[in-house]
Order: structure tokens, then C-alpha cells, then sequence
């Protein structure tokens, strides 16, 4: 593992809805130097500054309470104010936690990998040590991945659903995806799109959501809770399954990633990465705690 000493994430801007876009980042691979400044060498023992690039995802992983971060060079934990780099260099433009702790991921592999070109989607099982290709490596770069207990939903320019990761329906969608979420309990999935957002119990039909505004990021902090990051850079939360919605009282900033749950005393942490910051907040947004 290497640690990012200079905490340097490269965000780009999202225009309405984002860098999430199907083209976004499409063949600027690490491996075809995209991005200014080399990024972390898998296996290095190096302190130096290092770019982590475009963040694409952020979770707090439930095995160990780690906040990760779904980067252009890879995935990266945050260990009390710092970056650390784990595993090979991979630009994950999708990335999800499924049940049983696994990984699920997808983009472009980085110089020296033996991943195909596009990935396809990836597994870890070891929290990103190391991937394997479940399927359609040199087929599909997921820009928009989500994950449930019975299903994989991903979009690649198309909207597929897998139940085991291997085999895949291609869906219709009224927009497309620039981030998808799926409900823990009831695998209900959500999307945002430049339609508003949308809600679907399996992926095959849609409602759309009455909400504020347009958003750039959703994610489910528990079944009934969704948070998502307004194109105003506020931050949203409905704790009835998107009827209703507050507001955080000021802007938070460009959101570029999202990730929520529940904090053992029921608060619903929402955790983002804000322009150069990787940030927390369990109070909708109105203050917030710096990770790193």
C-alpha cells in the first residue's frame, strides 16, 4: 500500500449532471496518461506526493468502518487524515459494494495490467488487493454501477441487469444514468439522470421522483432513506423513499461522489467528496466534518 501524503484528488467539473457521462474519462486510462503527474505505483514503498485523480466513488466499507474512495489510479482507503493506496492501478469509473463484502467495479485497466481494455466487470474480494474479471472484460466500461442482494444494474452507454454477474439483460431506461443506487432490503434502485430521478423496484420500469431539483448523486442510506446532491450543491434527504425532501440550508459545493448509511445511533451519515475534500456530514449538510 502506498500513502498519499499530499491529499491532491483531481476532480473535474460536472457541468449539469456530471463527469459521470458514458464518454467521460473513455480512453484516458491510466495507462494512457491522463491526468497530470504519475499516480501511485502498485506495491511502491514511496512517501512522495501523488495524484489520485478523478473520484468516482465513496463508501465507508461496513467490515471494517474504512472510508474508500474509488479513484483514477485505484481504490484508496482513508486512515485517519491520509490516502492510502490499495492494490493494482485501475481507473474505476464504477464501483459498488455488494453483500458478502465483495468489490464490484469497472473502467480501465492501468499500465502493466492484465485486464482487458475496458474491464468489464471487475471483483475483490480481498478490498481491492486484487481484482478478477467476472464479465464482459473488453466489452463494457460501467460508468454507473449499483449492486443488491439480487441483482447487479450497471450502464455502459446501455442499461444491463445480471443476477449473477456473469449473464446480463439489456434493460430500457427513460435517460440515461449518471449514478444508480440500490435500496439495502427491498432492492429498489434509483437513478439520476437529466430527466430528474428516476425509481424502479427491479430496472425493468420507472417512476420519477418528485424532487427539489435535479440531482447529480443518490445513494441509499438505509431502505427507506435516500440522500442525494442537488445541481445547486446542496445536499437532499428524504427519509420516506423520495415523498418528501429537506434541504441542507446551504451549499455544500460540487459534489463528484456520494456515499451513505446510518451511524449506530440511527443519524444518517452522508459521506462526499466536495472539490479537493473528502468530507461527512450527519446532519443533511448544514455542517460538515473534513476526512481528509
Amino acid at each position: 500500500m502506498t500513502t498519499l501524503t499530499r491529499r491532491l484528488l483531481l476532480t473535474g467539473g460536472l457541468g449539469l449532471l456530471g463527469a459521470g457521462a458514458v464518454t467521460a474519462c473513455a480512453g484516458t486510462g491510466p495507462s494512457e496518461g491522463a491526468d497530470t503527474g504519475a499516480g501511485p505505483q502498485n506495491g511502491a514503498d514511496s512517501q512522495d506526493d501523488a495524484a489520485v485523480g478523478h473520484v468516482h466513488g465513496i463508501v465507508r466499507d461496513p467490515s471494517d468502518g474504512v472510508v474508500v474512495l474509488a479513484t483514477h489510479y485505484g481504490l484508496v482507503r482513508v486512515l485517519e487524515g491520509d490516502m492510502v493506496s490499495v492494490g493494482p492501478t485501475v481507473d474505476l469509473m464504477g464501483f459498488t459494494l455488494a453483500p458478502g463484502g465483495r468489490y464490484l467495479a469497472s473502467g480501465h485497466p492501468g499500465a502493466g495490467s492484465d485486464l482487458p481494455e475496458p474491464v468489464g466487470l471487475i471483483e475483490s474480494t480481498d478490498q481491492g488487493e486484487s481484482w478478477n474479471v467476472l464479465s464482459r472484460g473488453g466489452e463494457s466500461d460501467f460508468h454507473a454501477l449499483t449492486a443488491g442482494a439480487d441483482r447487479i444494474v450497471g450502464f455502459d452507454g446501455e442499461l444491463r441487469v445480471s443476477t449473477d454477474g456473469e449473464n446480463w439483460e439489456t434493460l430500457s431506461i427513460p435517460a440515461p444514468p449518471v449514478a444508480l443506487a440500490t435500496a439495502p432490503g427491498t432492492g429498489a434502485i434509483l437513478a439520476a439522470t437529466e430527466a430528474g430521478v428516476l425509481l424502479s423496484s427491479d430496472g425493468t420500469t420507472w417512476e420519477t421522483l418528485e424532487t427539489p431539483q435535479l440531482m447529480s448523486r443518490v445513494a441509499w442510506a438505509d431502505e427507506t432513506t435516500i440522500v442525494g446532491s442537488g445541481i445547486d450543491g446542496r445536499l437532499v434527504t428524504s427519509r420516506d423513499a423520495g415523498q418528501s425532501w429537506t434541504a441542507s440550508e446551504e451549499p455544500v459545493g460540487e459534489v463528484v461522489a456520494l456515499g451513505a448509511g446510518l451511524t449506530e445511533d440511527g443519524s444518517v451519515e452522508a459521506l462526499l467528496v466536495v472539490d479537493s475534500t473528502v468530507l461527512r456530514t450527519v446532519d443533511g449538510g448544514n455542517t460538515v466534518e473534513q476526512l481528509a
